[in-house]
């Protein structure tokens, strides 16, 4: 069975943290081809979703005294080959944000995959509509106090009534963009204009929780169901505690609240065709859904003992 990636260029991946890596290796092992490319080489033949894609040779990485141990070179490239995506069981499309046009044209090609030859993940459709700041909306029992908006003064009215709050570009990733804002800061009009690009960008201001100093846990769901989770603790001044921007990572319980949390979000994820999805929790509090390319499964494994990248696969392809 040939499986296909569409990501980054390999070469810009890191072996011993993302989680496409940590898929294809899965895949590999289990027998499957694995092959990748890139959006811009996807193409419309005759109505059907075509790209050039080229077959890929992993050396996995190995966890030697709890630290993942990389060969270098650790991948080796065949001959590029213009394929049908209808020959691979499974399509993988693990492209990291921004979701920009180009992200959002990859994904009407994906439209055209037959559902009932090749399995998409995640579902194109999904993909477009479920933006990772504003699916969680629909669940807002769960999530802190939320507002969405490009006005200055309402948002200013917003932070003046939570004392704190945390301001977050609609489409970042990886803690791009994000602002700590406080009431009387004399910045803040300034931070605002700059976010929403004067008023004509809307974004999301959150409440600032102050559980966040403990960490922001990250939640690997599989068609709903929560099978891994690591907490991202913030170092220093900074009070992000994405792995991008430094935060120290630890071995963390999926509690009773996470769960109930995983069963309210899992008949929409199930419906929407977000089988792979990361979400983020602070406090006992529902903060983001990502379902583009969400990443953590390196560090579960590494901290807890797992083969969360078997477990995922298999049930893609068994």
């Amino acid at each position: 069975m040939l499986v296909a990636f569409i990501i980054d260029p390999i070469a810009s991946l890191d072996p011993g943290h993302d989680t496409s890596v940590a898929l294809m290796e899965a895949a590999q092992q289990m027998g499957l081809e694995v092959w990748i490319t890139e959006i811009s080489q996807l193409v419309i033949r005759d109505g059907q979703a075509w790209a050039r894609l080229t077959p890929v040779q992993l050396v996995p990485a190995q966890l030697v005294a709890g630290q993942w141990q990389v060969s270098r070179p650790w991948f080796q490239l065949g001959t590029p080959e213009w394929r049908s995506l209808e020959d691979f069981t499974a399509v993988w499309m693990r492209k990291d944000p921004p979701v920009n046009s180009a992200y959002l044209y990859a994904t009407y090609c994906l439209d055209l995959v037959n559902p009932q030859k090749t399995r998409v993940l995640n579902s194109p459709a999904a993909l477009r509509h479920a933006n990772e700041k504003m699916y969680g909306l629909r669940f807002s029992s769960v999530m802190p106090h939320t507002l969405v908006s490009s006005d200055k003064q309402v948002i200013r009215e917003f932070v003046q009534r939570q004392g704190t709050a945390v301001l977050k570009p609609l489409g970042g990733k990886a803690g791009e963009g994000i602002l700590f804002l406080q009431a009387g800061d004399r910045n803040l009009n300034s931070m605002i204009e700059i976010s929403t690009q004067q008023g004509q960008l809307p974004v999301m201001v959150q409440e600032y929780l102050p559980a966040a100093k403990e960490g922001d846990k990250r939640i690997i769901l599989l068609n709903g169901e929560p099978i891994g989770a690591v907490n991202r603790i913030p170092t220093g001044d900074e009070f992000r505690g994405n792995m991008a921007t430094g935060g120290r990572v630890a071995a963390i319980d999926i509690t009773e609240r996470d769960r109930h949390i995983c069963q309210i979000l899992a008949p929409s994820l199930r419906q929407d065709g977000l089988y792979f999805v990361g979400i983020d929790i602070i406090g006992g509090y529902l903060t983001e859904v990502n379902v583009t390319s969400p990443t953590g499964i390196r560090e579960i494994d590494r901290l807890s003992d797992t083969r969360l990248a078997e477990q995922v696969m298999a049930g893609v392809v068994g």
